[in-house]
């Protein structure tokens, strides 16, 4: 295996890659309650009824926009046999400076064999070459799996955006961060 910078992706690349999405036993379920002036936040992980099932496509611009993203020179892809077998699309953010992890994908067959562990130590040393303080990212609390992965690879839930998906799922945002 080969971590290399990422120059593009094309969409024959993209879909080679797989299936693009999760599932999960488990999810890490908010209860959110204000008290007065205050509010307080408690995560829990949760055994869920049914596994959760979560798929979606990537669009033609949605690959153009990551590709503005990794012609930036942040994003690194696993190579095996000069095939793309993972990628993490990211970005500096200098407002704040840190590196953020836009994407991150491994190809089904070769997830549970260190790719995105690599993926994320490329990351970690990137970042402290150009002297950032943290990478960051955002999942969603459904998706345990990635949680427990970015976990192990010492990255900490942060923060919360109780809105920023569609509500009928119960899908809340988790920011998570890796301080360098």
């Amino acid at each position: 295996m080969i971590i290399r910078k990422l120059k593009q992706i094309d969409k024959n690349e993209f879909d080679g890659l797989g299936r693009n999405g999760y599932t999960s036993e488990k999810m890490y379920a908010v209860d959110a309650r204000p008290i007065n002036d205050d509010a307080t936040f408690h995560i829990s992980l949760q055994q869920l009824p049914a596994p959760f099932v979560k798929n979606w496509k990537t669009t033609a611009g949605e690959i153009t926009a990551l590709n503005h993203i990794i012609a930036t020179g942040h994003s690194f892809g696993a190579y095996e046999n000069e095939q793309l077998v993972g990628m993490a699309v990211c970005e500096e953010r200098t407002w704040n400076n840190t590196l953020y992890i836009e994407n991150i994908l491994v190809a089904e067959k070769y997830r549970g064999q260190k790719v995105g562990t690599q993926l994320i130590e490329a990351l970690i040393s990137h970042a402290r070459v150009k002297q950032l303080r943290l990478i960051e990212l955002e999942t969603q609390n459904t998706n345990a799996p990635a949680i427990a992965f970015y976990r192990q690879q010492g990255f900490a839930i942060t923060g919360l955006n109780m809105k920023l998906y569609n509500q009928e799922n119960s899908e809340i945002a988790i920011f998570m961060t890796y301080q360098l």
